[in-house]
């Protein structure tokens, strides 16, 4: 029976696979398999037991059950596989499995190469979210709508807008990890405290040949463990993306509000929405975006606490890794295709677009009419007070704004009733807005 919601309701299948024990162990065996060929590129051990190893060095042959068993006598899980690796090559080869290493030059380097694995994945989540934004931005470019500042009417604004603004930030997300995989896909052959020392005068060699092999990086230098600051880096890079998800999805939920009603989710044809009000049509996913990124967010901050550690290392970063990076990377791809759908999914009620963008009466307008006072000649302070002295009076005493600008004495000085009438249509106020979009869809494809 399962435990964890990653185990049957969160997270695809591919993604739970890279962190599931059996590709641990698999990638630890590649390690040690890299290290035996490495030995005998050096002339450290004969290549015949090199090639055993690497052979051996397989699920197929090492069984997570068996690695379990010897750990449950010993306690401890790399010489437990160390030791099922041994028994399967044999006592000439088994002899010269691990030498030279220390557990965490196994396990670190192994770590590196399921981010590497998952990186790939990630980024691919990306460039598809990246591309569904880019599409509503696209499809709603000259979608006006009201632009909300404190959560109040400010001035119009467009659909396309909004969803250039997130494809712009997926993007920098984008930038940010591939940057970040330079750090982060690295691997180390140290031995103890990282000085080499059981590798005599050949451990930078048979460090570049073991990273050279598995496709990663090198460190520079390290002790006995990878300093954990690149993994707090991509933990934060993991956060950052949940956090732009949680972006989007509040917005959507926001809009979703039965008084605004722009944008929902799709909704089902035998979708539920509520064990007792059969009428809901509940933004669930947005939600589960948003709940679920506060996760990512949380293990960020763990992270970081796994940076400092005692000496040349000690074990306090160990136990919550495990949990940490299984959860954060499945989640971020868990919301990523959760958001994707989201996104391609979005229904538009253009009624109440339009509906809410004159709920005003116009007086999200003031501004244009302000711009359009000073271009005839009035200061610009004078044209900011005198319409906001309007625009108080149309709100507090219920009166209609265009009526009180047609009848100011003041404005009629400036503008005509033509020259009012289009200076209160929305649609005359978007300024660039489809410029930046198109522009931003040109850079981003």
């Amino acid at each position: 029976m399962s435990v964890h919601p990653l185990e049957d309701r969160y997270g695809r299948k591919e993604v739970r696979k890279i962190f599931e024990e059996e590709n641990k162990l698999q990638k630890a065996l590649d390690v040690e398999a890299a290290l035996s060929r490495a030995q005998a590129a050096v002339g450290n051990i004969p290549k015949k037991d090199a090639d055993t190893i690497s052979a051996k060095a397989s699920a197929k042959y090492v069984k997570v059950a068996r690695v379990k068993e010897i750990e449950s006598e010993i306690h401890h899980d790399v010489m437990a596989v160390v030791r099922a690796l041994s028994e399967q090559c044999g006592d000439e080869a088994g002899k010269y499995v691990h030498l030279g290493a220390t557990s965490n030059d196994i396990t670190d380097t192994a770590l590196a190469l399921q981010f590497k694995e998952y990186t790939a994945l990630l980024l691919q989540d990306l460039d598809k979210l990246k591309k569904a934004l880019l599409k509503q931005a696209e499809d709603h470019k000259k979608t006006v709508c009201i632009g909300r500042t404190h959560a109040q009417h400010s001035i119009p604004t467009t659909y396309g807008l909004k969803f250039a603004i997130y494809a712009c930030e997926v993007q920098r997300h984008v930038d940010r990890i591939n940057e970040c995989k330079k750090r982060l896909l690295v691997g180390q052959m140290t031995g103890a405290v990282g000085t080499q020392a059981a590798f005599a005068d050949k451990g930078m060699k048979i460090q570049e040949l073991v990273m050279k092999d598995l496709g990663l990086g090198s460190v520079l230098v390290s002790n006995q463990v990878i300093q954990r600051d690149r993994h707090a880096e991509y933990m934060l890079d993991l956060a950052l993306i949940a956090e732009t998800l949680n972006k989007i999805a509040t917005e959507i939920r926001n809009l979703q509000r039965t008084e605004i009603g722009e944008v929902s989710e799709g909704f089902r044809e035998k979708q539920v929405g509520s064990s007792t009000m059969p009428h809901k049509r509940n933004p669930i996913y947005a939600e589960r975006v948003c709940g679920l990124s506060r996760v990512i967010k949380a293990n960020a901050i763990v992270s970081l606490d796994n940076i400092p550690l005692w000496h040349e290392r000690d074990l306090t970063n160990s136990s919550p890794e495990r949990i940490i990076f299984p959860e954060a990377c499945i989640l971020t791809d868990y919301i990523l295709n959760v958001s994707i759908d989201l996104i391609n999914d979005l229904v538009f009620d253009y009624k109440a677009i339009e509906r809410n963008l004159n709920l005003s009466g116009g007086k999200i307008m003031a501004e244009n009419l302000m711009i359009k006072l000073v271009e005839k000649g009035m200061g610009r302070q004078v044209a900011h007070e005198l319409l906001r002295t309007i625009a108080m009076e149309s709100h507090d005493k219920e009166k209609s704004f265009r009526d009180l600008l047609v009848k100011n004495k003041d404005i009629g000085k400036y503008l005509n009733v033509k020259e009012i009438d289009a200076a209160l249509n929305p649609k005359n106020y978007i300024g660039t807005a489809v410029e930046q979009v198109e522009r931003a869809i040109k850079e981003l494809k």
